[in-house]
């Protein structure tokens, strides 16, 4: 493994959201040098937890096809049976759902589960409770995004506000085909992400878990 290998692993680039909060740091920083000390530390101070917090690791997900990978770093705050979001019209019966906390201290981009299609994406206004709620799925602001696996099975992943987040970024768009963990969004700064997953399918985690985006496997498509 080369040093410059090294060095993408452990300083990992920022996700192209991050760059005006870096920037902003930088200008502080520098402002700090000719006018204050306690400005320029505030500003390197700033700069350096934006670095962290907009990391954007390089994931590696699993070579085996029909893998749901994490769609976000974090922990497993509830594995159960629940009934996906109204806008998304997945139909009434209840799905399994796997949800993700992402502290402030993880990886916040989100990444696809598994090779789809983009069927649907819908925003909705809502309240920033604390993401590590149950009730978080069903009150605070999301953003949600259907897909179809080529089987025609229809999943989600739901993107939700936190606490502090007050900013949902979604890339992808209606109609675009996805691969298995590939980049799709950011939230800002501390929030949740579920994963409704088909008709069939049951989650293969627990918990309590932690969770790596893009490469821990949640569960598996039936033969």
């Amino acid at each position: 493994m080369s040093l410059t290998t090294d060095l993408r692993i452990a300083f990992p680039k920022p996700h192209p959201a991050g760059y005006p909060f870096i920037l902003g740091g930088v200008v502080v920083l520098v402002a700090g040098m000719f006018l204050a000390e306690w400005l320029f530390w505030i500003g390197a101070l700033f700069t350096l937890f934006c670095c962290f917090f907009f990391r954007d690791p390089e994931r590696v997900p699993p070579s085996r096809s029909g893998v749901f990978v994490a769609p976000a770093d974090g922990r497993v705050v509830s594995v159960a049976l629940a009934i996906p979001p109204d806008e998304l019209d997945l139909g009434p019966d209840p799905l399994w759902r796997v949800s993700i906390f992402l502290s402030v201290l993880d990886v916040h981009v989100n990444r696809i589960p598994i090779d789809a299609t983009v069927t649907r994406i819908a925003y909705h206004h809502g309240a920033f409770l604390s993401a590590s709620l149950d009730k978080a799925s069903e009150l605070n602001e999301r953003n949600a995004v259907g897909l179809r696996l080529a089987d025609g099975r229809e999943f989600a992943v739901v993107q939700i506000a936190g606490l502090i987040a007050r900013r949902i970024l979604c890339d992808i768009h209606e109609g675009q085909p996805v691969q298995t963990g590939a980049r799709f969004g950011i939230i800002r700064f501390g929030s949740r992400t579920d994963l409704y997953l088909p008709e069939g399918v049951a989650p293969l985690v627990s918990v309590g878990q932690k969770m790596v985006g893009g490469e821990t496997a949640i569960a598996a498509l039936t033969p």
